[in-house]
């Protein structure tokens, strides 16, 4: 592995990039020629270009792109997008440029990426190569949140014309349909040999500062070695009935209630009754599972502001 600054200085100075869009989204489709248009007039000329359209060929489309050895990978697209690129790159010599084209965008605001077009692109021309924090949920890294519970459903169910028309919005509107007949369950969560007892209807283990578009909390870093977990509301539906409308209105947390943050490298989550995982939107595993952190797990291109530790 190069250093950051020499991987800095290449991207830079060669330009050697390859790109891929997913175009299957409304905004990839409708962005597409403008973003190939930016990342030429600041001096790229992609070693290839590759869309998306349809999302099964997504990860063998990165497998593409990697194989032209670029020193930076730029990727348009939402979280999920984002977050199969980042599987790809985990402790590789190249370095991932975001261009955010989600409906919450939770990783590039994790890395205070503007979330304007024209100034990510910008981010690969004046920014510089960082590594940060992944996080592993079982055998499979992800970049922002795993979660159980009410979250699950809500992924399943959100209508993709109520996501273009509220944005962000769209999750927690979801979730007040869904919350009526979802029914409370036991969390564990065990970090350094305590095991706190949890009754939520959610359940969350972030990487990253930020879920559904807006903050969790502001001294949570993507890049300090730490996962977080916290429920949002508690075993009472009219709680969460009541956090849940409150971020749709105001984009705001009202509280963390049942407890503080539990904040460790290492997790051991187990429910009653088991559930499924929501990891980075993909729903595959089940508890218990263990979670824990891969330290500068993947290089980022990133503002110059950003504190790499």
């Amino acid at each position: 592995m190069r250093s950051k600054a020499d991987h800095t200085a290449a991207v830079r100075d060669d330009r050697k990039a390859a790109v891929v869009v997913n175009t299957k989204s409304r905004r990839g489709r409708r962005h597409y020629a403008e973003v190939l248009r930016l990342i030429r007039a600041a001096g790229f000329a992609p070693l290839g270009v590759f869309p998306v359209d349809e999302p099964k060929r997504l990860r063998a489309t990165l497998d593409e792109a990697l194989g032209l050895e670029p020193d930076l990978l730029i990727v348009g697209g939402g979280d999920g997008t984002l977050s199969a690129a980042v599987k790809h790159l985990v402790h590789r010599d190249v370095a991932l440029g975001v261009l955010p084209l989600g409906t919450t965008n939770n990783f590039a605001r994790s890395l205070g990426l503007p979330l304007t077009r024209t100034g990510a692109v910008r981010v690969f021309t004046e920014g510089k190569v960082a590594d940060i924090d992944l996080g592993l949920c079982g055998d499979r890294p992800f970049a922002n949140l795993a979660s159980f519970g009410v979250s699950v459903e809500v992924a399943g169910t959100v209508k993709p014309w109520l996501k273009r028309v509220l944005g962000r919005a769209a999750y927690p509107l979801t979730a007040l349909t869904i919350l009526p007949g979802h029914h409370a369950f036991r969390a564990y969560v065990t970090v350094d040999g305590v095991r706190h007892e949890l009754l939520t209807h959610q359940l969350n283990i972030a990487n990253g500062r930020f879920h559904g578009g807006w903050q969790i909390a502001r001294d949570i870093s993507i890049d300090n070695r730490r996962l977080v977990a916290y429920q949002l509301g508690s075993g009472k539906r009219l709680r969460l009935l009541v956090e849940t409308m409150g971020r749709a209105t105001t984009g705001k947390w009202r509280s963390l209630a049942g407890g503080p943050f539990v904040i460790g490298r290492e997790m051991l989550i187990e429910t009653d009754p088991p559930m499924a995982a929501d990891i980075d939107g993909e729903v595959r595993l089940r508890t218990p599972l263990t979670l824990t952190t891969i330290p500068n797990g993947v290089r980022v291109m990133v503002g110059q502001d950003f504190v790499d530790t």
